[in-house]
């Protein structure tokens, strides 16, 4: 069995102060997760050309253009 399979079939056998449980476990590993990734790619660069268009755009509303 596929372990994903495996994991749903785990899953759908909680009860729910279980399944709540896991669920504000899950979301709080999701969260760290994603602010790892955040700064790993905005030590990167890679968010760069967002503010690089957002500072142009601003800079041509604030001349006029």
């Amino acid at each position: 069995m596929i372990q994903v399979e495996w994991l749903k079939q785990r899953i759908a056998a909680l009860d729910d102060v279980a399944f709540a449980k896991l669920r504000d476990w899950f979301i709080e590993f999701d969260q760290v997760s994603w602010d790892k990734q955040l700064e790993t790619d905005s030590n990167a660069g890679k968010p760069d050309f967002l503010i690089n268009e957002a500072l142009a755009e601003y800079q041509g509303k604030t001349r006029g253009i």
